[in-house]
């Protein structure tokens, strides 16, 4: 599995991840129902002027197949955090561990290449399959919200414990 930076080419499988009523209950959110066309103009936009606050990456199968995406964002450098998220859209590749791999080479680079301490994420309650993910990536369960019409565990990880589970387990995640 790598993790590589967003490309043009990739908005056709965004456009019909994000656009499945399945894939956005998963991720708890809106069904895309904008034309392709409007999507693209945004997309590329959106690569044109990346935002300092966000950085998003395709995940993609050593033989170069797209197959699903990972950002961190929402960066608090005064705080020292960031929101993790990951979607694994192509449905071949579920409960295979691209998850656990993307997850654990996406906190792999954040934490050896930024200065933050915290990383954080929300999952839905009834998404047991996500939860054990992040649990096998070393996140822990905080509290639960409510919100936008479903409850979250919102699950963090620190990078002290980060770089003691590294230590212990050796370093076998792919770099960036």
């Amino acid at each position: 599995m790598v993790l590589r930076e967003k490309r043009l080419e990739d908005a056709t499988n965004d456009y019909a991840w994000r656009s499945d009523d399945d894939l956005a209950r998963l991720d708890a959110a809106p069904t895309l129902r904008i034309p392709f066309t409007n999507f693209l103009a945004s997309y590329a936009d959106e690569l044109g002027h990346p935002s300092p606050r966000r950085h998003r990456f395709a995940i993609e199968t050593l033989d170069g197949k797209h197959i699903g995406n990972c950002m961190y964002y929402n960066i608090d450098e005064g705080k020292g955090g960031a929101e993790l998220g990951i979607m694994i859209g192509d449905r071949d590749y579920w409960d295979q561990g691209y998850g656990v791999d993307a997850v654990t080479t996406l906190l792999d680079h954040i934490f050896n290449t930024t200065r933050l301490k915290r990383v954080y994420l929300n999952t839905l309650e009834w998404n047991a399959r996500a939860q054990r993910c992040f649990e096998k990536c070393g996140f822990v369960p905080c509290k639960r919200r409510r919100r936008y019409h479903g409850t979250f565990v919102i699950m963090e990880i620190y990078r002290n414990s980060w770089e003691n589970r590294a230590s212990i387990k050796g370093d076998q995640t792919i770099k960036l």
